[in-house]
């Protein structure tokens, strides 16, 4: 029989007041904690904080306090990626990001989602839907992604966008809900463009 923490991590139905899944979001929050309240010229022990609080984050990883989460363990980032101020990741089943991705400020990664059926939303069980993202993606400040949704490499999404489905890569996309306003040419990869202004 499935625990309760395998149902959730699986995207199935599961319980969020289990005990271990509460125990473990309550260690997180105090590792959140403990990172948002550390000095920038604390470098060892921020290091340190993230290590534990996101264990499967590559090298260079940079979160601009304040940051939060749900439980950290189910991030998995490449290399240096950066969160601006005060992001958030609903992170109840894993978020995949990739290598160089950028985050402006208060970004929100949501996972975690509800039954749309009344009756088995009241009873307490909610469930979650995995997000991946690419590698050298650039999120505009407050943008919201929501369950389940793949943004494909070096894509730009605009501040401000809802992001519903999927985004494939090499593309500038924006609005509510998002989507695709034109491709990106390789020439423009890596130099300033007109992008740069509602991101």
């Amino acid at each position: 029989m499935k625990t309760e923490k395998e149902k959730m991590l699986a995207g199935e139905l599961y319980d969020a007041v289990d005990p271990q899944l509460a125990e473990e979001r309550v260690r997180t929050r105090l590792l959140i904690q403990e990172l948002n309240a550390c000095p920038e010229d604390q470098p060892d022990e921020r290091a340190r904080i993230l290590k534990e609080l996101i264990p499967q984050a590559g090298e260079g990883l940079w979160l601009q306090p304040p940051f939060y989460c749900d439980y950290g363990s189910n991030i998995i980032a490449g290399e240096r990626v950066f969160f601006n101020f005060n992001c958030i990741v609903l992170d109840v089943t894993y978020v995949t990001i990739g290598s160089r991705t950028l985050f402006g400020p208060n970004v929100q990664i949501y996972t975690a989602t509800h039954p749309t059926d009344w009756q088995v939303r009241a009873s307490g069980l909610e469930f979650a839907k995995p997000i991946v993202i690419g590698e050298d993606v650039w999120v505009g400040g407050s943008a919201v992604i929501c369950p389940g949704v793949t943004i494909g490499d070096r894509t730009i999404i605009g501040a401000g966008s809802v992001v519903t489905r999927d985004i494939p890569s090499d593309v500038f996309a924006a609005g509510n809900p998002c989507r695709v306003i034109r491709h990106l040419s390789s020439d423009e990869q890596g130099r300033p463009g007109a992008e740069e202004k509602p991101v």
